[in-house]
């Protein structure tokens, strides 16, 4: 016993490597929210849509003082549809990753049976995308994960897992068929959570690790050729299951990362993390 408690010590002591400053990190008092996997923002840094892993799909303004989350406000929330115009039920509601559309609506990535479904409004039935044969080969309950819209209107998304530790992260691109971009390098025990384009045209990944008494998170960032680097990583214990990610431009010029969190039907809340970069 003695050992275990100075090993939870020692990793709930670790340095956290950064290039980011942490801004604020809210609490979400809405019961609604719970299980919140993906959120993707307008230009402007408050308007967003987030989506929740049982397949609910909100639209909103998050509050802020100065640089200080302090709330969010629902315009509108609503069951994702399927493309018959039906609520999505049990394993199928699954969506994991949700991205702003060029054309207006947006995108969704769901986990199981894998697949991108395009959405014109958050009432709207689903437009389906073609489905790569490859998604239908992954772990169980480690599909789709990460999705963003690219600067030329490409879809991009990535699965949690890669199928092996020494084996890259498949950033799959969808223009008018479906390919792979480029991989991503897997390190350590990260799995991958998010993804969003910066306003750099760099592709920004979020990414968890849990080692049963809490979470640490990553964002690396990558160019279309796979070079990346790490731009935020923190110790464990100091978030919880930082799930989705959106990256934007403030008034001052800065990179912000805001995500959130799903709190997994716990009595944990469900939280909004806002970092800035510092290069």
């Amino acid at each position: 016993m003695r050992i275990l408690t100075t090993l939870a010590a020692l990793i709930w002591a670790a340095p956290c490597f950064s290039d980011a400053a942490l801004l604020s990190e809210t609490a979400i008092p809405l019961e609604q929210t719970a299980e919140l996997s993906a959120i993707d923002l307008r230009d402007d840094g408050a308007t967003f849509v987030m989506v929740t892993d049982r397949g609910v799909a909100f639209e909103g303004t998050i509050i802020r003082a100065g640089d200080s989350i302090t709330g969010l406000t629902i315009a509108q929330q609503a069951a994702l549809l399927d493309d018959a115009g039906d609520p999505l039920k049990n394993r199928l509601a699954d969506a994991e990753g949700i991205s702003f559309a060029p054309e207006g609506g947006f995108h969704v990535s769901f986990e199981n049976w894998g697949r991108v479904w395009y959405y014109p409004s958050i009432t709207s039935e689903a437009q389906a995308n073609p489905v790569f044969d490859a998604f239908q080969t992954f772990q169980p309950n480690a599909g789709l994960e990460a999705l963003a819209t690219g600067p030329d209107g490409a879809i991009y998304t990535i699965p949690e897992r890669s199928g092996r530790y020494d084996e890259p992260f498949p950033v799959y691109r969808y223009i008018s068929d479906w390919d792979i971009a480029f991989v991503i390098p897997r390190t350590d025990s990260f799995l991958i959570t998010g993804a969003d384009f910066g306003p750099d045209g760099l592709l920004y990944v979020l990414e968890r690790d849990f080692l049963g008494i809490g979470f640490r998170s990553r964002v690396r960032r990558f160019d279309m050729n796979g070079n990346g680097e790490t731009v935020m990583q923190s110790a464990f214990g100091t978030h919880s299951n930082l799930e989705g990610i959106a990256v934007w431009q403030d008034d001052t010029g800065a990179t912000r990362l805001t995500m959130v969190s799903d709190n997994g039907q716990t009595f944990l809340p469900t939280m909004i993390v806002e970092y800035r970069l510092l290069d």
